[in-house]
């Protein structure tokens, strides 16, 4: 009898789980891994000017932390890079509508847009700070000290430096640009009082124009974990970004990157106009 039940068991096992099974095979066959294999490239999207993560140098070339990211991630999928520089506003469409494989380019997880895509582990943290004209030295020590309509404040149209100034920041006067650079440079020559923005990008522009002009408030009064964003649907696809995020800090490269574009200056000079 208990033979029987086994036996039972065993079939009834098998007869359920064979379309299960079947339906991973089909999906892992629809996997962005394997379109990938097949092209013999990995499309990675982002928008070049995000400093120090994705910028263009004087002869055309993309570098910057996110660039070594993607180009040692396609090392490690044995296929070539295949950078793909687009507008911020449209990254996620773009990737929804197959235009490239992967997002690596400095995005932050939000709960809005990962209602549009998935996101791996977190490959970098960072927050906003304040890049201050130097006028306000010493009356404002931090974003709170913002929060007056006597300031106006700046940032980039469709970041999370901008619904941090909107949010945290709502009774000051605030103006959107569609560049960061652009916006800091509305601080540096006075016309606008403090530009809200991600830490490393802040520090970078006043060490290299902000010097005499710019105090940078360099604490962040966010948190904002980066990470790639695929789209919806592709599990395979998502283990595989995870496994190789943890395998990359662990080999080394994630902090001699890490060193060579946020301790370092010596790459300031290569950055294109």
């Amino acid at each position: 009898m208990k033979k029987l039940l086994s036996s039972f068991l065993i079939l009834t096992f098998l007869f359920v789980s064979a379309p299960l099974f079947a339906d991973d095979i089909e999906l892992a066959k629809k996997s962005t891994i394997e379109t990938i294999l097949k092209s013999g490239e990995l499309r990675v999207g982002f928008e070049s000017g995000y400093m120090p993560f994705e910028m263009t140098n004087k002869e055309g070339k993309y570098m910057g932390f996110d660039i070594d990211l993607s180009k040692a991630l396609a090392k490690a999928m044995g296929v070539k890079y295949h950078p793909v520089n687009t507008t911020w506003d449209g990254i996620i469409p773009a990737l929804i509508t197959d235009k490239f494989d992967v997002i690596i380019g400095g995005m932050t997880v939000t709960q809005s847009r990962n209602l549009q895509i998935n996101f791996t582990n977190p490959y970098i943290v960072v927050g906003q700070a304040v890049l201050l004209n130097i006028k306000h030295k010493g009356k404002v020590k931090s974003y709170k000290d913002l929060n007056s309509s006597r300031y106006t404040i700046v940032s980039k149209l469709g970041t999370t430096g901008e619904q941090a100034a909107q949010k945290m920041i709502s009774r000051a006067n605030y103006k959107s640009y569609e560049a960061e650079a652009e916006a800091a440079m509305e601080v540096i020559q006075g016309n606008a009082d403090a530009l809200i923005y991600d830490l490393p990008f802040i520090e970078k522009i006043q060490n290299q124009h902000g010097k005499g002009k710019t105090i940078a408030l360099s604490t962040p009064f966010t948190y904002e974990p980066l990470a790639m964003g695929v789209r919806k649907g592709d599990p395979d696809f998502l283990n595989f970004l995870n496994n190789f995020i943890v395998q990359y800090k662990g080999d080394g490269l994630w902090q001699r990157s890490y060193d060579k574009w946020f301790k370092s200056t010596k790459w300031f000079d290569d950055v294109g106009q």
